[in-house]
C-alpha cells in the first residue's frame, strides 16, 4: 500500500486554494423579535433586520446570519434545544432604541397636553439636564393636575427662569392653594376595575330586529 501510494503521489492533484463549502445553509423568515431559529435554537440578530428573510449558514462550530452577502451576526453553534444565544451588543442596542422610543412618546404626549413643555425641555437641554427624567416628572404632574394647570405652571416656571420640574410643581401648588383646593390624590385602581371601564364596541341592533321578525313569522 505504501509503495503504491508513493508511486501515485506525484500524479495526484493538489487541493484547491479555496476550500469547498460544506456549511449547512437555509433561508429563515424573521418575525417581530430579533432572533433567527436554527436547529431548535434562537440566535440574536440586529433589531433592524426583523420581518425579513435572511440566510443562515452553519458548520460544526459556528452559525452565521447573512443578509444577501453581508454577514450581520456570528454565534458559536449551540447543540441545546430551545436555547437563546445572544450577542450582548444586539440586546443593548435594542434596549436603547426602546428607551428612546418611550422617551419620544412621552415628549409627544406632553407637547399635545402642554405645548409650553417643548420650550421648557429645550431650555433644560441647553443646561445639559436629563430630558428623560424631566419628561417623566412632567408626565406625573400632568396625571395629577391636568393639562390646563400644567400648561400654566410651566409658563410660570419659564417666566422665573427655572426650566425644572420642581419649579413647575411649586407653581402648581401655589395655584392650588390660591384656589383653596385640597391636594390632588393619585388614584390607583385594581386591574379588574380598570378593565370594567374599557370602551366596548357597540353591537349592531339589526340582528335583533331579524330575530324579532323571525319570531313573528313562526308565531
Amino acid at each position: 500500500m505504501r509503495q503504491a501510494f508513493a508511486q501515485e503521489q506525484p500524479t495526484l492533484l493538489a487541493l484547491p486554494e479555496n476550500p469547498y463549502p460544506v456549511e449547512e445553509m437555509l433561508a429563515v423568515k424573521v418575525g417581530k423579535t430579533p432572533y433567527v431559529r436554527f436547529d431548535l435554537n434562537d440566535y440574536s440578530i440586529p433589531h433592524t433586520y426583523v420581518r425579513r428573510t435572511l440566510t443562515v449558514r452553519a458548520d460544526l462550530e459556528q452559525v452565521r446570519v447573512l443578509d444577501g452577502a453581508e454577514v450581520i451576526a456570528r454565534h458559536d453553534r449551540s447543540y441545546d434545544r430551545g436555547a437563546q444565544i445572544e450577542e450582548p451588543v444586539h440586546i443593548e442596542t435594542l434596549v436603547g432604541v426602546k428607551r428612546e422610543a418611550r422617551h419620544h412618546r412621552g415628549m409627544d404626549r406632553l407637547a399635545r397636553a402642554a405645548p409650553a413643555s417643548q420650550d421648557l425641555l429645550r431650555r433644560a437641554a441647553e443646561r445639559n439636564a436629563n430630558l428623560g427624567t424631566i419628561t417623566a416628572a412632567l408626565l406625573r404632574l400632568l396625571e395629577r393636575y391636568g393639562a390646563a394647570q400644567l400648561q400654566a405652571a410651566i409658563g410660570d416656571a419659564l417666566d422665573s427662569g427655572v426650566p425644572h420640574p420642581n419649579a413647575v410643581r411649586l407653581a402648581l401648588e401655589r395655584r392650588r392653594e390660591a384656589r383653596q383646593l385640597p391636594p390632588p390624590l393619585a388614584v390607583c385602581l385594581p386591574p379588574h376595575v380598570v378593565q370594567k371601564d374599557t370602551p366596548v364596541q357597540p353591537h349592531r341592533l339589526d340582528s335583533y330586529d331579524q330575530l324579532a321578525g323571525g319570531t313573528d313569522e313562526f308565531a
